[in-house]
């Protein structure tokens, strides 16, 4: 079989996980040849089993290593896989049965060196999930741009749902080592040698985020620790909308101390925000309790992040420090 796509999937003691992405694959519609590369991160506990119980329903590329981070472990498994056509997921991820056909059609329409599609909730997904999907991925909050924008320029693939050539793959030498924050590293290197990016709308995965309240809040953080470095990385890539979550925090602090002295307008107006999210959360998964999460969650991102942005702001910006060394746990 002439195999077109590879599936590259690095993973760290999730077994379930992987059979349940594994199961998703079985069900997908006719296309071309594909395989599976799966990389295991310095696992304590394998796939070894999941990959015996697979291995004969599509081809399978099964390595073992030690633990470099997901960056170098995708890198690990693009350098051996055959296909023409790299298709980056993380482990916490269903692909709906069209994906691979309609990745084939997006190419076969319109040729891209790289591309990416968005990310959904499945209905048996549980309700933090469905909560933490739409602080994600809703345009009233900053998880808005996150497989949304399509204007020219503007779009960012993330590596749990991402495609590339062996071309790009070969020039850009991949992923570099910082997590999170390697994937739009990675983009901008991507755009900066030449090559356009396209949204495949259709193209998207069902994103389970197997995580708690306070792991989401870590999550976030991070992301906003290393937003800071991205830009210093890469200049051409600063938003405004980056600082977006630092002075929303910033904004609360101050609502509080004005309440302090009578002045109660700049809260009202956070209210009336959240109440915002509360009603289209509801209406968006159909149900006053995901609603009420969902709210709760979009603060948790919006706060996490900002304090992770300003944080790191401090260090790297103002006091002119060296991330790799003042903030070394985001390098691997």
């Amino acid at each position: 079989m002439q195999i077109k796509y590879s599936f590259i999937i690095p993973v760290f003691n999730r077994p379930q996980e992987v059979r349940e992405l594994f199961r998703s694959i079985l069900s997908l519609e006719p296309a071309p040849g594909f395989e599976v590369v799966l990389v295991e991160d310095g696992s304590t506990q394998t796939c070894e089993t999941v990959v015996k119980e697979f291995e004969e329903r599509f081809p399978i590329r099964y390595f073992q290593k030690h633990n470099t981070g997901p960056g170098d472990s995708r890198n690990y498994g693009m350098s051996r896989a055959l296909g023409d056509y790299f298709l980056i997921l993380d482990s916490d991820v269903l692909l709906p049965p069209h994906y691979l056909a309609e990745v084939e059609r997006e190419l076969q329409n319109e040729p891209a060196s790289c591309f990416g599609g968005p990310d959904a909730a499945h209905e048996d997904f549980s309700d933090l999930q469905k909560a933490i999907n739409y602080a994600m991925t809703s345009l009233l909050t900053t998880g808005g741009i996150r497989g949304k924008e399509i204007q020219e320029g503007a779009y960012e693939p993330r590596s749990f749902n991402m495609g590339l050539t062996r071309e790009v793959f070969e020039r850009t030498g991949g992923f570099s080592n910082i997590h999170p924050g390697e994937d739009p590293d990675l983009v901008w290197r991507i755009r900066n040698a030449g090559y356009s990016i396209r949204l495949f709308p259709g193209a998207f995965v069902y994103h389970k985020r197997r995580i708690s309240w306070k792991k989401f809040f870590n999550q976030v953080y991070k992301f906003g620790l290393v937003r800071p470095i991205l830009s210093q990385w890469h200049p051409q890539s600063r938003k405004i909308t980056y600082w977006f979550p630092a002075v929303f925090t910033l904004g609360i602090i101050a609502g509080l101390l004005m309440s302090l002295g009578g002045y109660h307008w700049l809260l009202s107006l956070y209210l009336l925000y959240f109440i915002m999210l509360f009603l289209d959360a509801s209406y968006q998964t159909r149900s006053l309790k995901i609603g009420a999460m969902g709210m709760i969650a979009s603060i948790i991102q919006f706060i996490g992040y900002g304090l992770g942005f300003c944080k790191s702001s401090f260090y790297i910006r103002l006091l002119k420090q060296d991330p790799k060394k003042k903030l070394s746990h985001l390098f691997f």
